[in-house]
Parts: structure tokens; sequence; C-alpha cells
């Protein structure tokens, strides 16, 4: 006699449409999770423009001739190489009296590095480099390079920069005047000399 209780129930008939559809349904949820996944995950990947705004940038200052400006963007910020005459160089020491900070003495590491913590505010005497942002409010001054009476400018004006916003005042080697809105001296990018022809601006490592 045969025990009917162990025998197993007959296995129902398997749907195949409703196999496929769940097959279907997990590959296609599947799929989009991975969709959603990778565009996610990508947003914690710098992007090129990010990786760029960091990223040093080298000059070539063989072509310029004393007397000259060139501007490049660092950071999204301008940054000026000013390849100074002799005579700009030699009138440096005699607006010292007129300065606010002469010997760069604030904000040294935020403002100045070491390595231009001079007369000149440079690696190199003739050559000056710095953000061209005014430490007022973020203008960005123009060149007034020529010396003497102008508008805007005092009468014994020696040559620098002015910021016309609100009237302040830098030497040629981006030192405030006395008195004036901006109350520090123009940054000094950190930089580099890769060799007589070629400048770096974003690193120092070498200076």
């Amino acid at each position: 006699m045969t025990d009917a209780s162990s025998k197993a129930p007959p296995s129902a008939p398997i749907d195949k449409d409703k196999r496929n559809w769940m097959i279907a349904t997990c590959a296609a949820g599947g799929a989009g999770a991975a969709a959603v996944a990778v565009p996610f995950v990508s947003t914690f990947q710098p992007s090129e423009r990010a990786k760029a705004a960091g990223a040093s940038v080298e000059v070539d200052i063989s072509a310029m001739k004393p007397g000259e400006k060139l501007t490049v963007e660092w950071r999204g910020k301008p940054v000026w190489i000013v390849r100074r005459t002799p005579e700009q160089l030699a009138g440096l020491t005699k607006l010292d009296p007129q300065l606010a900070d002469p010997k760069s003495e604030r904000k040294p590491g935020e403002l100045t590095p070491e390595y231009a913590r001079n007369e000149n505010r440079s690696i190199k005497p003739e050559y000056f480099v710095a953000v061209g942002i005014c430490t007022h409010l973020g203008c960005s001054p123009s060149d007034k390079f020529a010396s003497g009476p102008q508008p805007s400018l005092p009468d014994d004006w020696a040559g620098g920069f002015l910021c016309a916003c609100h009237g302040s005042t830098f030497d040629i080697a981006g030192r405030v005047y006395k008195n004036k809105p901006a109350p520090d001296n123009l940054e000094v990018p950190p930089h580099m000399y890769l060799s007589d022809a070629k400048l770096l601006i974003g690193e120092d490592k070498k200076a």
C-alpha cells in the first residue's frame, strides 16, 4: 500500500510568458540601476575644467621687452608679468616712505612668498609677477607706467598701477601707497623659472 503523504504534489506548470516577463523586468531594473549609478558616481570625479583651474601655467617670456606687460590666466585670476626697465627698478627704494608696507611684512605667507620678500618683490629683479586684483574690493587696477602728473595721480607719480574704482595706487612692485582703500600689497603668486625664457606660475618647488 502506497503512503499518499509521501508523494510530492505535482509541480504547477511553468508559465513561460510570466517567466520571460520576470526575467526581462529584472534585467531592465538592473540596467536602470546601473544607468542611474554611473552619473551619480561620476559627479565625484573632478571635471577637466576643475583640473585646469588649479593647474600651473607655463609662460614664454622670451619676447618680452623692457617696459612691457603680459597677462595670463591662472585659477581664474589675471596674473601680470611685467619686465621692468632699469629706471623703474632704480626708483623703487626711493618710494619706501610713501608706501604702507614697503618690506611686504603684512600677511607674508599669504600675499608674498619668501623669495619675493625683497625690494623688488621678485625672484629676478627685472621681472615682476603679481595677481592683478586689488586687495580692496577685487577690482583690477590699470597700468600707469608713465611717470609724471596724470589724472587721478599725484604730480610726482613714479609709475605703477591705479585702481580707478576707489583710488588705490601701487608702485611698479605692486606695493600699495599709504592712506589708500587697499589694505595690502598686490599678491605675488607661487612661481618659478624653468629657464631664462620659461616661467611657471602656480608652482615654486625649485624657487
